[in-house]
């Protein structure tokens, strides 16, 4: 079988939805109204192609494990989101069968009993399935799992390289650690020099956590007076004002925030500057 890695997002999903509906409809297929009868021939079919489903599932998680694995600190997490992937595809294997076994023909006198036996099977199925993906999303938002490898693309791992020092550098100016935070922003600039968002971040930490207002006036300075972008006109404004007020310019800083408020009304970061000159 071809390597399937790349695909394990968009396979999973696709199990999620046909087995989750799958279960549903073959509890409802018990309710005996006319209505609801189209739900017994749908949940055959839910639960027959989300099984195969989860069995590509399995093969291309297993193609996509290695890269991830071999991150510090993943291997455990990786190895969890496997152990219920696999257990969820031979639960639903049960399911499947039993659902086939209802079609055949001769089966009609056992025929409300696999459905009953499929159901009851297929519950236990979606809480492994629930499980999986539990710790599948863990793995993917608590430990990066795939993100920026999965194309193989040098641009994808930069800019989960980017995020991670961006975030790091976050956490470490809320944790009161303002020269960590200072090293990594350094790190994006020397990354992305060119990059206007990592510029203006090299500024708001030589503001918050080098405390240097006139470097970065110096540096807001590079910027022209009317950005054509309307992001980064609004930056620069927060910025020069922050400046202002650093190095005792309080004025400056009032002239540059009300000159921003007939562009950006009723703002709430202008407002709060504001109110802390007054």
């Amino acid at each position: 079988m071809p390597d399937l890695g790349p695909f394990h997002p968009q396979i999973v999903h696709f199990v999620i939805a046909l087995l989750f509906t799958g279960v549903a409809f073959r509890w409802a297929s018990f309710a005996r109204t006319a209505r609801l009868a189209f739900t017994g021939p749908a949940a055959a079919v839910l639960l027959i192609a989300g099984t195969a489903a989860a069995a590509l599932a399995v093969h291309s998680g297993l193609n996509a494990h290695g890269p991830v694995e071999r991150v510090p600190g993943a291997r455990a997490a990786v190895i969890e989101h496997e152990e219920w992937g696999e257990r969820t595809r031979n639960i639903f294997i049960v399911v499947a069968a039993l659902e086939i076994a209802a079609l055949i023909p001769a089966a009609a006198r056992w025929r409300k009993g696999a459905y009953v036996a499929s159901a009851l099977v297929g519950l236990a199925g979606a809480v492994s399935l629930y499980e999986a993906g539990e710790h599948g999303g863990e793995l993917v938002y608590g430990y990066a799992g795939g993100v920026g490898i999965r194309s193989g693309s040098p641009d994808d791992v930069g800019r989960l390289l980017t995020a991670g020092l961006y975030h790091q550098a976050m956490l470490d100016r809320k944790a009161g650690r303002a020269a960590d935070a200072a090293r990594l922003i350094d790190q994006l600039a020397q990354r992305a020099p060119q990059d206007t968002t990592v510029q203006l971040l090299v500024i708001e930490s030589l503001i918050l956590d080098k405390q240097d207002g006139k470097a970065a006036l110096a540096a807001l300075a590079r910027f022209p007076a009317r950005p054509d972008s309307r992001f980064v006109r609004f930056r620069v404004g927060l910025l020069r004002a922050d400046a202002f007020a650093l190095v005792g310019m309080r004025d400056s800083a009032r002239v540059t925030l009300e000159g921003m408020a007939g562009e950006f009304a009723n703002n709430r970061a202008i407002e709060d500057r504001l109110g802390k000159l007054k």
